[in-house]
């Protein structure tokens, strides 16, 4: 339902006119009743806030919803009226319609913004194949500068963990922000979105998978916001907490995708005048097999279904991909970067 523009209180609604100051307002969802009050006069747009801030975690937001109002005249709940305006107190509810909305995952330059995450020095021993996602992680934000991508770039407690690495350029970067909180989404990060116009999905990736990034996607999810987790630039200590994180997160409707996917979407036709300088980004670097801690994956009982990897080529693994490309659970194949 798309937002009206508040021009005043329908006549015959349940709200009169009253002073300013905050409107007491039930916000009914599901079988929850929970009281709240929005600033008098609060419309539409104010309204949905207030629902996502008391139920966000309930909320699929890969369906549409309706607003509706209790209209005392019809003793039953109505659809919310064009320029409806808070302004007594009254009881509204949100309704998922039956109808679920598709994810489709389509991305273009100017509602996209990149998420760098905390891709700092002192992860560089301990994360797997850190220097693999580094490369790629500077490709994506090259791409970003080429097609004027806005970039946010967060730092996990840099004065213990350290800044962002040297082999990534931040430069044009539209923020880069320290944090001690696991998401990147803080206040600081919520209003440099709000400044960006038409901004409907986020390209994440950096470190960790299962940590940092897991938290992240959930929380612009539930912003409304469509998420595209870079799986060939993402990466954990552990390569269990890595695929289980970008599996739970896929199941969630979270897209895990490439960084060529990413690149060529979003310059969509060969005719795009920066086609060219994308095309010799992901040039750069291929697929080929790497070197991988089978026995820490063996070691579980839940796993039954790993490829293992050896000195005998794998006919699994002839197509290229890209590093630390992301399968499901039942058809693992592990890979890394190679110069072509």
């Amino acid at each position: 339902m798309a937002a009206a523009e508040p021009v005043g209180a329908p006549a015959g609604g349940n709200c009169s006119l009253a002073g300013g100051g905050s409107v007491p307002v039930l916000f009914c969802f599901s079988v929850f009743a929970r009281p709240s009050s929005v600033p008098h006069g609060a419309g539409y747009e104010l309204l949905i806030q207030k629902f996502l801030s008391l139920y966000g975690d309930q909320i699929d937001m890969h369906r549409k919803f309706v607003v509706q109002l209790f209209a005392e005249e019809w003793s039953q709940y109505i659809d919310l009226p064009k320029g409806f305006l808070v302004n007594e107190r009254c009881k509204v509810r949100l309704v998922p319609l039956q109808i679920q909305m598709t994810t489709l995952g389509n991305l273009t330059p100017s509602s996209t913004v990149f998420f760098c995450c905390d891709m700092q020095e002192r992860f560089r021993p301990a994360i797997k194949y850190f220097g693999d996602i580094i490369s790629v992680g500077q490709r994506l934000l090259q791409g970003a500068r080429l097609l004027g991508i806005p970039v946010i770039v967060t730092e996990q407690y840099p004065k213990g963990l350290g800044s962002t690495v040297q082999e990534i350029d931040l430069t044009g970067a539209k923020l880069v922000l320290p944090k001690t909180k696991f998401s990147m989404v803080l206040p600081e990060v919520e209003a440099a979105l709000a400044e960006i116009p038409g901004v409907r999905s986020v390209v994440l990736f950096g470190v960790e998978t299962h940590v940092c990034i897991q938290q992240t996607a959930l929380e612009l999810v539930g912003r409304g916001l469509e998420v595209h987790i870079v799986a060939d630039a993402t990466s954990s200590r552990s390569m269990m907490d890595r695929m289980f994180a970008l599996e739970r997160l896929a199941r969630t409707g979270i897209i895990v995708t490439t960084s060529e996917a990413i690149l060529l979407q979003l310059v969509a036709d060969k005719e795009h005048p920066k086609f060219k300088e994308i095309q010799n980004l992901i040039k750069g670097t291929e697929a080929c097999i790497m070197t991988f801690n089978y026995s820490e994956m063996a070691a579980q009982p839940c796993i039954s279904e790993t490829i293992k990897v050896n000195s005998t080529p794998n006919p699994l693994l002839k197509q290229e991909y890209g590093a630390l490309a992301y399968f499901p659970l039942s058809t693992w194949k592990i890979l890394h970067s190679r110069q072509r």
